[in-house]
């Protein structure tokens, strides 16, 4: 059962430091699966505070296009906004940025469980 205050509306954000440890090494930018992984966190952000106890959130879907590069030492935050509930699955639009600049856009759709199962 989820949660009543988990409703579309909720949002939440991350941010990192692009570093020599998240950026793809053949061009040290800051790497797709590094945005991806943000983005997974900011909307773990958006709906963590609102799950019973006893209940976690887990990914299943992803998709994303990277649209612009970030050099090392930008900052990139990402953006996680709750659209729908249906059942158990949570549907999220995602947003990345380097200062004012979009690097990044799509879907992501979460799950809820029980961590005892």
């Amino acid at each position: 059962m989820v949660s009543e205050k988990i409703v579309p509306g909720l949002k939440g954000q991350r941010q990192t430091l692009v570093c020599e440890h998240n950026v793809a090494g053949h061009v040290d930018k800051f790497s797709t699966p590094s945005m991806i992984s943000l983005m997974e966190r900011a909307a773990i952000e958006a709906i963590d505070p609102y799950l019973d106890e006893g209940q976690t959130s887990v990914g299943f879907e992803v998709n994303v296009r990277h649209l612009a590069p970030s050099d090392i030492g930008a900052t990139v935050i990402a953006h996680a906004e709750l659209l729908e509930v249906s059942r158990n699955r949570l549907n999220f639009q995602v947003e990345a940025y380097d200062g004012e600049r979009k690097i990044g856009e799509g879907t992501h759709r979460r799950a809820i469980i029980d961590r005892s199962r």
